[in-house]
């Protein structure tokens, strides 16, 4: 009886910190404290501009071509395709389109970006994926900040694209960048995006091949005592997955790669106070929402005889299950990917996470 009250107000006060409380503070706390960030808007170094690619034949023509219209001086920008051992004609049509091409062999994202970047001598190494858009002073916006010798990496704005089916990623995204601001304005954000992010070639870090930068990065800058920041204006676009059951197998496989960086990645240690507990609090724990959701149910049954309490949360939650299998858009993301969680970690003890994947080209029909 003891274990199991202490269960349910344990599980159901994390839950209500890492998805309302915790993105309340850091809004109400970016408001009072705010570091700033020396934006230099005439600093322009030299870049090398990744864009890894896995037979993205149908896309990289489009995607080079976007990044030749930035409003960046040609002479100190250079594009590059960092191939990871493309089958189709990615390599032919990225060399054809003017860029540098690196072939590599079959080793995963990571290993392809950590070749490219040894492979160029630009001051500043800036990274993209192949299915995005960037606006044409994105480029600017985002080396601006790194005027800023504090500042290690910089992490520019995803804006999600209406799609044409049922994915509500872009609700939860307008939430998480809301938060992801407020954790740059204390000092740090705890993760960023692989659409639009650059850092120093000096402060470039090599992590495990297993690893993703979103969520390395940002981590290993602060370890190092520098700080990794969120730039808005930098504005990338890119379409979701159509449903929310395509949504879910994308964040089954990069939950599994979230998971070996929280058991593995030692991105705890040596953190100051302040980042420590967003770390905990943005990452942690809601990587771990879908554990602490079936322990909520399954408290909220054992106690079910001795309060109201206990009845109100049990059929709230009962209620929420029940919004997801009627399809109701916003709870049935909600359900799929808070038990993605929970499936990438069995996935994660059963076979660990590999580092190369093979992309769905699903589409909207």
């Amino acid at each position: 009886m003891v274990a199991a009250v202490v269960l349910f107000w344990a599980s159901l006060a994390a839950l209500a910190w890492t998805h309302a409380l915790y993105p309340l503070a850091i809004a109400l706390l970016a408001r009072a404290r705010t570091r700033t960030v020396a934006r230099d808007d005439a600093y322009l170094p030299s870049v090398a501009l990744i864009v890894t690619a896995y037979n993205e034949e149908d896309a990289i023509e489009r995607r080079l071509e976007n990044l030749r219209g930035l409003d960046y001086p040609p002479e100190l920008l250079e594009l590059v395709v960092t191939s990871d051992a493309s089958t189709d004609r990615t390599e032919e049509l990225a060399e054809g389109a003017g860029a540098r091409v690196i072939r590599n062999a079959r080793g995963g994202k990571v290993a392809a970006q950590d070749a490219a970047v040894r492979a160029t001598d630009a001051e500043v190494v800036a990274f993209s994926d192949a299915n995005a858009t960037w606006a044409p002073d994105a480029l600017r916006k985002l080396v601006r900040n790194l005027a800023d010798r504090g500042v290690a990496y910089v992490c520019g704005r995803l804006r999600l694209e209406s799609a044409d089916g049922a994915n509500k990623e872009g609700v939860y995204w307008r939430y998480e960048l809301v938060t992801r601001a407020g954790e740059s304005r204390l000092g740090s954000v705890t993760a960023g995006n692989g659409a639009i992010y650059a850092l120093r070639r000096s402060d470039y870090a090599e992590v495990d091949p297993r690893f993703g930068h979103d969520l390395a990065l940002p981590y290993l800058m602060v370890q190092r005592g520098r700080r990794a920041v969120y730039e808005p204006e930098a504005l990338a676009l890119e379409r979701p997955t159509p449903t929310n059951e395509t949504e879910y197998r994308r964040k089954v496989r990069m939950f599994e790669h979230s998971w070996l960086i929280v058991l593995r990645g030692r991105m705890l240690r040596g953190q100051p106070p302040g980042y420590l507990l967003a770390l905990l609090s943005h990452r942690h724990l809601r990587y771990a929402s879908g554990l602490l959701h079936l322990i909520l149910l399954g408290s909220s049954l054992a106690l079910l005889a001795h309060g109201t309490v206990y009845a109100v949360l049990l059929g709230l939650q009962l209620g929420l299950l029940a919004a997801a299998l009627a399809g109701v858009g916003i709870a049935r993301y909600y359900v799929l990917i808070t038990w993605a969680t929970v499936v990438s970690l069995w996935n994660y003890f059963r076979r660990g996470a590999p580092a190369t994947w093979t992309p769905q080209r699903e589409r909207v029909a």
